[in-house]
């Protein structure tokens, strides 16, 4: 749905520490790094989630960004590597039929205190 996504951090370090640990079981890594930007993709080469240095100031609000696993085992990994990481939890890895059968996922804080999802819907 969209093109790509760009977040600014205050510590791009911890921030790219996190999201290496945890958007690796779902085959996303750094693909571009311009030093206080880096671009992530997935299989297809193609960054569309971006991570730079805090440049406009001023106080961060919570996003939330959800990103899709292939199944349940890899929502367990990413969790354990959150845990490893001693990120928040902010939900452990279980089903949410509310939004519809299948739906199985974990939230966690990143270091800048967005909520960060990782879903399958197998």
């Amino acid at each position: 749905m969209f093109d790509h996504l760009s977040l600014q951090c205050d510590d791009l370090d911890a921030s790219r520490r996190f999201y290496e640990a945890v958007l690796a079981p779902v085959g996303v890594s750094v693909a571009m790094d311009f030093g206080d930007v880096l671009g992530w993709s997935g299989n297809d080469g193609v960054p569309k989630f971006w991570l730079g240095k805090q440049t406009t100031g001023g106080t961060q609000r919570e996003i939330h960004v959800a990103f899709t696993a292939p199944d349940r085992a890899t929502v367990e990994t990413v969790h354990q590597a959150g845990l490893d990481l001693g990120a928040e939890v902010l939900h452990e890895p279980k089903e949410w039929p509310e939004y519809h059968p299948g739906y199985y996922a974990v939230f966690l804080r990143d270091p800048d205190g967005n909520n960060v999802e990782v879903v399958t819907h197998a």
